[in-house]
This record gives structure tokens, sequence and C-alpha cells, in this order.
């Protein structure tokens, strides 16, 4: 099939959205298929067979775009739309296939040129400006129905999630596919020695919590570094290690770590690649997921429950469409809980490993690459042969 696929974001990056169409991409060139990829000026090429990246000019001042809805991202997006019409318009695609917002890209494209388009819902937009903007709040029911005209004109609706699901089945979509994110320590390298490792790694007090992820609020980094203030005044020697995040938020909560009194017991390495994911885990005694807002379940949830480590989470509908007391140890989002629940699986190791064994269980038989692609075959099969 010839596949126009739009993706507003920077690409290249290890993030979230990225890595999931990087996954796309992957089984859709193994399917054979022809795609042209609109996308940012920002992020690293990457190269798949009969795939072809075309980026958007670089714009000034339109750099280090982050997560989520933004001004500066609302801005390229305005040259995505421009530069999909344009190959749409002289392309000839079976499909236009749409991730977040652009889904409104391709109605626009659907309207004028009537190539289907599958809606690839990451996310939810309305959920997503109003939770950031709360100014935006009197503009939810306009912008749910604009949602909702999206899922109902699609060919197909894709879900990251059952709560996305959720938001899209009362639209009555003509096909929902639920294609959720998998496991990335297949793409992990084993374990190596010591040597190269970072500093902030080095004598490593034992036990060591880990938070692989961006430093964006809803995260939940703030709960996570005043739960762990408080397991330490308990009396416990342990460590906090903290990868991913930009520069700017590094610092923000290296001084909250600071005023905290943390000092050598919380580090942070700043982004870490996935090629070396299995080695960062090999260090960890327990993994920690405090986010505390959204709908869609953390990338980072999947490898954690191949990782071979116990899982410490919020227990939220984010975590718990994934996650349940079978696999992880999951608490309410609040520091005086959460610190327990660290407590808990250092004096508790046994059933922490039974946890994390359960975990590999589940990520093997619902959440590995081999699902995830088979998942991709079927729902282009279907398109390929749905009725006009």
């Amino acid at each position: 099939m010839k596949i126009l696929l739009i993706a507003p974001h920077p690409f290249y990056q290890e993030r979230g959205t990225p890595i999931a169409v990087d996954l796309l991409l992957t089984a859709l060139a193994r399917r054979g298929d022809h795609v042209d990829v609109v996308t940012f000026h920002e992020g690293a090429d990457r190269v798949y067979p009969g795939v072809t990246l075309h980026r958007i000019p670089r714009l000034p001042g339109m750099r280090g775009i982050r997560p989520g809805f933004s001004f500066k991202k609302l801005v390229c997006d305005v040259f995505v739309l421009a530069k999909a019409l344009r190959l749409a318009a002289l392309g000839s695609y079976h499909v236009v296939h749409a991730v977040e917002e652009s889904v409104f890209m391709a109605m626009l494209i659907r309207l004028c040129l009537r190539t289907p388009y599958v809606f690839d819902m990451d996310s939810s937009l309305p959920r997503q400006m109003t939770e950031k903007f709360r100014i935006l709040m009197p503009l939810a029911p306009l912008l749910k129905w604009f949602e909702g005209c999206a899922i109902r004109h699609a060919l197909a609706v894709v879900p990251v999630c059952d709560a996305l699901a959720g938001i899209a089945r009362p639209y009555a979509p003509r096909k929902l596919c639920l294609l959720r994110d998998v496991s990335l320590l297949a793409r992990a390298t084993p374990a190596v020695g010591g040597g190269d490792l970072p500093p902030a790694l080095s004598a490593l007090p034992h036990p060591c919590f880990l938070y692989v992820g961006n430093l964006e609020r809803y995260q939940g980094v703030d709960l996570l570094l005043n739960s762990f203030e408080l397991l330490l005044k308990s009396g416990v020697r342990a460590t906090l290690v903290i990868a991913g995040g930009k520069e700017s938020d590094i610092r923000r909560y290296r001084e909250k770590a600071a005023k905290a009194g943390l000092g050598e017991n919380a580090r942070f390495l700043g982004p870490w690649p996935v090629s070396r994911m299995a080695e960062l885990f090999a260090l960890a005694d327990v993994l920690v997921s405090p986010r505390i807002r959204g709908d869609n379940t953390p990338m980072k949830i999947y490898s954690y429950l191949q990782s071979g480590k116990p899982i410490l989470a919020t227990a939220l509908p984010t975590h718990t469409q994934v996650l349940s007391s079978d696999v992880a140890m999951l608490v309410p989002p609040m520091p005086e809980i959460f610190a327990a629940g660290m407590r808990w699986l250092i004096e508790h190791p046994e059933q922490g490993r039974e946890l994390a064994r359960c975990a590999g269980i589940l990520a093997e038989e619902q959440y590995s690459w081999p699902v995830f692609e088979r998942t991709v075959r079927e729902l282009y099969e279907w398109i390929e042969h749905a009725p006009a």
C-alpha cells in the first residue's frame, strides 16, 4: 500500500510517541508498504525500506519542542499541514495514517481528495489541552465535538490503551483496533561491565529506586522526590536514580532535591539511550512510575514489566489499565503512602521477586514486538480489503 503518515512531533527522539511511530514504521516496512512521513524539522533521521521522511523547514525560534500542546507545536503544525496537503495532492495514497492532532489535517485531506484516514489516537487532545491550560476548560465540549467528528469519520481508530479506546467507543468508529505499546528491552543491549558508566552511577548504595522518563510535571517527579525524602527520614538508606529529562527540568529538580537534603542519595543521569536500558535496569532494585495525570499508559511501563524488577506505580487509570496487584505494587498518589510502598518493597524482597516474575509473563504474552507487529499486519490487511 501507499501510505501518507503524518507525525506532528520531532522525529526521531527517544520518547513516547516518536518511539511508537518508529515501531509502526518498522512494522509497515516489514510488510512491504511504501510510506511517506511528514514530520517536524527536529529529530534524528531513521532509515527503513520503502519509507521516506519529509521534514518541514527549520523555523527560527522553533527549537526544543516539548511533549504536549504548545505554541511552538502549533506553529510547526501549520507547516506540516501545508506539506501533507501538497504530498496528498500529488501522491495518490491509499490511506493517510494520522498521529494525534494531525487527524484534523487528515480530515481536510479526506474532504478535498476523498482519501480515507486512520486516526492513531496516542492521546485525547481535549483532555491534554484542558489539563495543561485550565483557561480552555469552557471550550471542552467544543473540543470533544471535534474529537468525536475525527473518530466517526475515520476508516479506523487506533488507540494505544484501554482508556483511549473507551473515549472512542461511544462514537461508534467503523473499526477500533487497540495497538498497545510494547517493551523496548528487545532493542537494548545486555548489561555490560561498569567501566563506561557515568559518575552518577558509581558507588551506588542499595537498595536503588529507578525512574525512567521525561520530567514533565504530569509524570509525578515532585511526588517521587517528596516520597523519597520521607523514606530517608524514616531511617532507610537508599538511592534514587532519575534517568531522562531536559537540562532545564533536571536543573529544577536538582535544586528541589538539594533543598530537601537528599544529597548524594538522589542522582540525575539526564537522557539515557534505549539501547542501554537493560544495563540501567540491572543496577536497580525497584522501578518506579509516580505519574499523576494522563489517560495513556507511560511507554516505560511495558519495559518495566519485562525488566525482572518489581514495579511501584500510582494506582491511577494511566497505570491500572495495564498493571494489576498481581504484577506491581499500586498505591495512591500521596507522598506518605508512596514512601510506604517503597519501604514495603525493600522489606519484602521475596514478594517483589514474585511480582517481577508475573510481570515478565504478562509482558511476553501481551506487550511484545511479535504481538505489536501482528496487530499492525491485521489492521492493514483489513484496510486493504475494506469497502470504500
